[in-house]
């Protein structure tokens, strides 16, 4: 039975006792609650009196520093000998002039520094902010026995790149499909980005999704946890790129790049369709240059203008997706050229004062890029580190290239790397030494047609 209608001897009481009691147990919960509010604002005004105290501290350290300045001069005049040897009136003004220009140097100085303190502060706290948005994963091994030549690498900077179709998530209008017909993720985009010690030079290579490989043991990835599990996937001898991914997520495909490429990755970076177009939403597009229409058997009209078009979100969505281009020589060479010329524009669009002098489109790309990326030994430093370096260099030092094939799909529908080639350009990465056939950073070549068994890369500056 309900207490509030008993007595204390276990009877009955009257209607009046209790809409009475009733009464006061209302008060007392109200009180309590009361007493909470009252204990939580006086937390919140502790804490805003700690930040104004620990302020107004860097404002009094400041205003005694000033006053030793001012006051160090006062008594350095007052040292001065009483009798000085005479001095003319030019060198008495000049004299006057120099101790001026030292005290203004002084307090310049101590206002600088107070205000890299303050500034530092706030961005720390920015970085800091911006950096738990981040999904980590876990990807690297950097002590894997593929890496070559490890101590040459040493403060070399390798980007591991890799754009899932992962439909996790994704609303009908995003038109990239969804999980339930569509499951598990694939590496759609497979690149690294090598910045060398010296930082005198970048070089994006990009993989074909359908390149075939010696797939090792790896641990099963779940997308939509975005963590690898204790299930084995046994090795394969023959397979395709874009299945380590769908296999074995960020390890596995970390594993697979590192043997063939013998670099010391120690960054990924994990971008997925569901949200890649708030990044190009938030810089207001970005311009391309297209030099036909471009028309997609499966995604339909891309792009139907030529010349110099700015694309929104959904169209460069569609335009870094297109794999099914009319006159397209292949349906991964097709793609990647439009996917590093993409890149390319992106990264100008972002590193340009447009962005980087509008706090609102740089916050909102930081922020929508976050959202839509995961990554290991990633976060604000590591991505202005890659941004930074693309941004001071002569556009003919930013290489993009193609890792070399044979150029046309064997009987298994595979595209078959040339060893020889493969094997030389990564040596000339690792120990930072030009390219192979020393062709000039920037310029380009064509991917082989059609028709052709060349072993040429893609390289487009």
């Amino acid at each position: 039975m309900d207490p509030l209608t008993m007595t204390d001897e276990m009877e009955a009481i009257d209607e009046a006792t209790q809409y009475r009691r009733k009464i006061d147990h209302s008060l007392a919960r109200f009180s309590a609650a009361h007493d909470d509010a009252a204990a939580e604002e006086a937390k919140r005004r502790e804490r805003r009196e700690r930040l104004t105290t620990r302020s107004m501290a860097l404002f009094e350290q400041t205003r005694t520093a000033l006053q030793r300045v001012v006051l160090l001069d006062k008594e350095e005049d007052e040292e001065q000998p009483a009798e000085k040897p005479e001095q003319t009136r030019l060198q008495e003004k000049k004299q006057r002039h120099t101790a001026r220009n030292v005290r203004i140097g002084r307090i310049a100085l101590i206002v600088v520094v107070a205000l890299i303190f303050i500034g530092t502060g706030v961005a720390w706290g920015a970085v800091t902010w911006f950096d738990a948005k981040f999904a980590q994963v876990s990807a690297l091994d950097e002590n894997s026995s593929d890496i070559q030549n490890a101590d040459a690498q040493a403060n070399d900077e390798n980007f591991l790149m890799v754009g899932s179709d992962s439909r996790d998530g994704a609303s009908a209008e995003e038109n990239v499909g969804d999980a339930s017909n569509i499951p598990g993720a694939r590496s759609d985009t497979v690149m690294v980005a090598h910045v060398p010690a010296d930082r005198k030079r970048v070089v994006v290579v990009s993989f074909p999704r359908d390149l075939e490989i010696d797939r090792p043991d790896c641990n099963r990835w779940d997308p939509a946890k975005s963590q690898t599990t204790d299930e084995v996937v046994r090795e394969q001898k023959i397979a395709k790129l874009n299945t380590a991914y769908a296999v074995g997520g960020p390890q596995c495909m970390t594993k697979v790049i590192q043997k063939i490429t013998g670099l010391r990755i120690n960054h990924f970076v994990g971008i997925d369709f569901n949200g890649f177009k708030e990044m190009v939403d938030a810089v207001h597009g970005v311009t391309v240059h297209n030099e036909k229409p471009i028309i997609d058997t499966t995604l339909g009209k891309v792009l139907t203008e030529t010349g110099d078009i700015s694309i929104s979100g959904d169209q460069a969505l569609s335009y870094v997706r297109a794999r099914h281009v009319i006159g397209d020589p292949t349906s991964d060479y097709g793609r990647i050229k439009r996917q590093q010329a993409f890149i390319g524009a992106l990264l100008k669009k972002v590193m340009s004062s447009d962005v980087v002098l509008d706090p609102g489109k740089l916050s909102g790309f930081i922020t929508a890029f976050a959202h839509a990326t995961f990554g290991d030994n990633l976060g604000v430093q590591q991505m202005m580190t890659l941004a930074q370096s693309m941004r001071g260099l002569d556009p003919a030092n930013i290489n993009f290239m193609t890792v070399p094939t044979v150029g046309l799909p064997n009987k298994r529908g595979n595209e078959v790397l040339v060893q020889e080639k493969t094997k030389s350009l990564f040596d000339a990465l690792r120990d930072n030494t030009p390219l192979p056939g020393n062709q000039p950073a920037g310029t380009a070549a064509s991917a082989p047609p059609a028709n052709a068994g060349s072993g040429k890369s893609t390289n487009t500056g």
